[in-house]
This record gives structure tokens, C-alpha cells and sequence, in this order.
């Protein structure tokens, strides 16, 4: 899954349909060449620390101490952490990772039927223009609703409406993931009341009922990486993106006046503060 990002999918006749075997291709269509990036090639490592879930839990006075002190750093620095310890099952997240490639792989004829449709903001979009105007990123999206209020199963009856009974798998594992994520969120912001110093339950009380942005990202092969970007620059608007990657690898993050990369690890989530929480302190 990926950073959450808002976005408008264009009126249909407007919109730009991308097309897998561009991946072949020795050059990419020129709607996709972005200048300067070429320039985001071999980027130094931004140097994230990795806060382990598991040990905060323990609740250990001298590890939560240190925990806190780490993530109040990071966040004055760049806003980035890396989850390790976070007792999300493996398994789960596999399976997830195996049907997220299963639609994306599907024919465009079927994907469509999942068509993000203006004014809404959940559904398919292929290389929409949107945000980025004249330049695509390089990539397939699909945005769905997670809520984690009692009783409401928002990814189950999306997956159910949207692409009906032979889909139920996708949202049943799907609404299971957002769970658990929505359960390391709340941990998350018990640790973010205290590294800021007003106690564990501020802000998990505040979110305990979150709506949510699951955006599954889809970056297929590109031959010319120096002239593609899988999205644009952009800042998260959210209060909190939990991202898992492949290990593919290529998120990049902007800090101290220059590009760096975030290398994947096997097991853990990139944490990223987003613009909400932000404004949420000011």
C-alpha cells in the first residue's frame, strides 16, 4: 500500500488511460517524461529510525523514554520513521500484497468496472491528470474507504458493489488489513502524545473512530526510469500514512533542501507525518 495522496480524476474524455505494455517500450510516451528526473537517480539514504512497536509496548520506562526522544527528532527533522516489531501478520500482509498484484495485472475492461468517477474520490484511476496537470505520473491507483467505526465494513461492501461476489476475497483480506493498520495507527499516536508530552491518550482518543484513505499503488516497468516518476512531488495531506513497500524500492522523500532515498526493509512500514497532524499542533 501506498502514501496516501488526494487527487480528481479528470472528466473521462480528458483522461489518459495507461497502457502496461508501455513497459516494453525502449522510451516512454512523451506525457510521461518528467524533467530533472534523471536527477533522482542513486540518492543518498536518508537516515530514519526505526522505532520497534513491540518494545514501546512492553512499556518499559527507560525504551519508551528513548522511543519518544527518537520520534521527536525525526519529526522536527523530516517527519519519517521506519516500523519494525509492529505484530501485523506477515502472512496477512502477503496475501494482501498477492491480490493488490492480482487487479492490477486484471484487463483494463475489468479494472474499469472500478472506475474512480468525479466527484467521488474512491475508484481505479490510470495515470490521471488531476494534480498533475500536463505530466503522468507512472502508475495505477486504486482508492477505497476504510472506516474504523463498530459495524461498519466499508472495503467489504465497496469490493461488493463496486465488482461483485467474485471479489469477495479482495475485500474481505483488504477490510482485514485496514484494520490492522487502523489498530497500528491508534499505537502510534500513543506514542506521538507522549514524545510531544501530552500523554498517551490524547490523540488516540481523537482517532479512535479514523476514517481512512487505503490506497493501493501499482508503479509497472519502466525502461527509462531517468525520464519517468511513479508520482510527482507531493506532500501527504493526511495526519499519518503508514506505507508498506515491495522491495522493489523507490520512494524518495524530500529533507534538508534535497531528494533521498528510503530504502525497503523486509517487515517493516515507512511512517510519515502528514500535513493534518501538522496543522492538528499548530
Amino acid at each position: 500500500m501506498a502514501s496516501s495522496q488526494t487527487a480528481v480524476l479528470p472528466p473521462t474524455e480528458s483522461r489518459t488511460l495507461f497502457d502496461a505494455s508501455w513497459g516494453k517500450l525502449s522510451n516512454v510516451p512523451t506525457e510521461f517524461v518528467w524533467p530533472g528526473s534523471e536527477n533522482r537517480l542513486n540518492l543518498p539514504e536518508l537516515q530514519v529510525p526505526q522505532i520497534d512497536l513491540k518494545s514501546f509496548l512492553s512499556g518499559d520506562p527507560k525504551t519508551v523514554e528513548t522511543l519518544c526522544a527518537e520520534v521527536n527528532e525525526a519529526c522536527k527533522k523530516h517527519g519519517f520513521l521506519i516500523l519494525v516489531n509492529h505484530g501485523v501478520d506477515a502472512e496477512l500482509v502477503a496475501t494482501t500484497e498477492k491480490l493488490i498484484d492480482e487487479f492490477f495485472t486484471l484487463p483494463m475492461e475489468e479494472k474499469l468496472r472500478a472506475e474512480r468517477v468525479v466527484p467521488s474520490p474512491w475508484g481505479y484511476a490510470s495515470s490521471f491528470l488531476g494534480r498533475f496537470h500536463s505530466t503522468l505520473p507512472w502508475k495505477e491507483t486504486l482508492s477505497i474507504n476504510y472506516c474504523a467505526e463498530p459495524n461498519r465494513k466499508t472495503v467489504e461492501e465497496y469490493f461488493a458493489r463496486v465488482l461483485g461476489e467474485d471479489y469477495k476475497r479482495f475485500g474481505t483480506t483488504l477490510e482485514e488489513y485496514g484494520e490492522a493498520m487502523s489498530n497500528v495507527c491508534l499505537v502510534l499516536m500513543e506514542l506521538l502524545g507522549l514524545s510531544l508530552g501530552v500523554g498517551r491518550k490524547y490523540f488516540r482518543d481523537f482517532y479512535e473512530d479514523n476514517e481512512s484513505v487505503m490506497r493501493l499503488n501499482y508503479y509497472p516497468t519502466c525502461q527509462r526510469p531517468d525520464l519517468a516518476l511513479g508520482i510527482g512531488p507531493h506532500c501527504d495531506p493526511t495526519s499519518l500514512t503508514i506505507l508498506h513497500q515491495d522491495l522493489v524500492g523507490g520512494l524518495q522523500v524530500f529533507a534538508d533542501d534535497q531528494w533521498y532515498s528510503v530504502s525497503p526493509k523486509q517487515g517493516a512500514f515507512v511512517v510519515n507525518i502528514g500535513d493534518t497532524f501538522t496543522v492538528l499542533l499548530d
